[in-house]
């Protein structure tokens, strides 16, 4: 399965839009785009394979991987990219501002059933683009 990221990138934080097949699934936002630095940047271009993953803080959530010169790249629920994301994705109902959403954990949820019915017939990639 495929599924698509179309992101507006802008000089404070990065809103995008998440669909499969052309339909959408969910809006997103991102930091913004600073040369890939880890910590700051949001992730470049390119296709990427999507994986489950568990930890405490996150309980069950979906990892990114293959991002050149960066590692645990998560899609994760967050309203406000300032405040919750270091390097992440995260999953929102609406944009409410530039890297602000929000019901993000509905939008989570929503896209975690999607991507882990999808992983039962195999791989998974996300494709970024602007």
């Amino acid at each position: 399965m495929d599924l698509e990221l179309i992101r507006t990138c802008r000089t404070g934080l990065t809103n995008g839009q998440i669909s499969t097949s052309g339909r959408r699934v969910c809006d997103s936002i991102e930091l913004p785009w600073l040369q890939n630095q880890p910590g700051v940047s949001c992730i470049p271009e390119g296709k990427y394979r999507i994986e489950k993953r568990y930890s405490r803080r996150f309980k069950t959530h979906l990892l990114i991987t293959g991002v050149p010169g960066r590692s645990l790249i998560l899609i994760h629920p967050a309203n406000d990219g300032v405040k919750e994301l270091s390097r992440c994705i995260a999953p929102v109902s609406k944009h409410t501002g530039e890297g602000k959403g929000s019901q993000s954990r509905i939008a989570f949820e929503k896209f975690k059933t999607i991507i882990s019915e999808a992983l039962t017939n195999g791989p998974v990639y996300l494709i970024i683009k602007s």
